[in-house]
């Protein structure tokens, strides 16, 4: 997915506000103990915590990059899928020809032979679509509520109609048939497609370079095939993703017992200049200890929820769009009346699927 609109600082509260209600209770909790009941012993020295925040910034910082990395590589390899698709529909449709045709052959038949090459290669593409939203054990944007209400909130294509239907208007009953008794389902269209050409070299209705130069495109298919299920089934590495995680939330308990000793001291320092606002000064504390924990807490939590770029967040690849649009390109190629080809999936809350 891609969202065509900026974050707001409403968006962002909106999906960590449970977290920052903790965050703001937590501090109350420790400016209660120290400030009220007196418990002057919860003080930590800041330098340890400044120094446990730094590392933790450095930790978050790698992540973060990692995981961006992570969906431009997976938005490059789908736009490789977008180019090499109109080469495929382009060699497809001036390639297959009756030059070299062992018997005569009718344009008609020449036609349908194109349609079936471009169909069952959008056939592909969904498939791929499909076997990249399937979900993995590391996955985890469904742990978190807020992103919870998002996936409720929106309607995922691969979540709401099933691959057998999906295949249907591309595949003739035997092929999809034979396709779903396999694993890598994308993998054996590809199969299928080159058994095709094969069988159109031996009738003379592909010329044998021509033969070479789809097998070759068929061959990118594969790579960029590929490329994209290493993202999905290669997890962005679980030690440091669990190690981020566990420091971040150290840093969070620890934070309080650094900044509330620390305002508690600045507010004795002004009882001479402001006698009435001094012994509350150390309340400042909170919704200081608040955006700064709520700081860390969310640039970990972008970073994880980056680290799967197919899973289905809002600044995931919108895989289901760029498929969709490419299904629309090669359909127009084949000069399909308007009306028979379908519309682009819509976009839900300013985010393409």
């Amino acid at each position: 997915m891609l969202t065509k609109k900026r974050y707001t600082p409403k968006n962002m509260f909106l999906w960590t506000r449970w977290e920052t209600l903790v965050f703001v209770l937590y501090a109350v909790i420790v400016t209660v103990l120290y400030a009220v009941l007196e418990l002057t012993f919860l003080n930590f020295p800041w330098t340890p915590i400044a120094l446990v925040g730094t590392a933790v910034a450095f930790v978050i910082g790698f992540q973060n990059n990692s995981a961006y990395g992570r969906i431009w590589e997976a938005r490059k390899i789908w736009g490789g899928i977008v180019n090499t698709s109109r080469t495929w529909a382009m060699k497809v449709m001036d390639m297959v020809t009756s030059e070299h045709a062992v018997d005569e052959t009718s344009e008609a038949e020449l036609q349908e032979h194109r349609k079936t090459l471009v169909y069952r290669h959008v056939a592909w593409l969904t498939a791929l679509r499909y076997a990249m939203r399937e979900g993995r054990s590391w996955e985890v944007l469904a742990e978190e509520h807020t992103n919870r209400e998002w996936l409720n909130m929106i309607h995922i294509p691969e979540k709401i109609t099933d691959l057998k239907t999906a295949l249907t208007p591309y595949l003739s009953d035997s092929e999809r048939d034979y396709v779903l008794t396999k694993k890598n389902k994308h993998g054996a269209l590809l199969f299928l497609q080159s058994r095709h050409l094969r069988r159109l070299k031996e009738k003379g209705l592909v010329w044998e370079f021509a033969f070479l130069e789809l097998e070759n495109v068929l061959e990118e298919f594969f790579t960029l095939q590929g490329k994209s299920e290493r993202i999905k089934n290669f997890p962005y590495p679980r030690q440091y993703a669990t190690l981020s995680h566990l420091f971040v939330r150290i840093f969070i308990l620890l934070l309080p017992f650094g900044i509330v000793p620390e305002f508690s001291e600045i507010g004795e320092t002004l009882e001479g200049s402001f006698p009435l606002f001094a012994p509350y000064f150390v309340w400042l504390g909170v919704p200081f200890c608040a955006a700064v924990s709520w700081v860390f807490h969310t640039m970990e939590r972008i970073g994880r929820v980056g680290e799967n770029p197919f899973e289905g967040s809002p600044n995931d690849v919108p895989i289901s769009t760029i498929a969709r649009g490419i299904e629309i390109d090669l359909r127009q190629m084949l000069d399909e009346e308007p009306e028979s080809i379908p519309s682009q999936f819509p976009e839900q809350y300013h985010v393409q699927m």
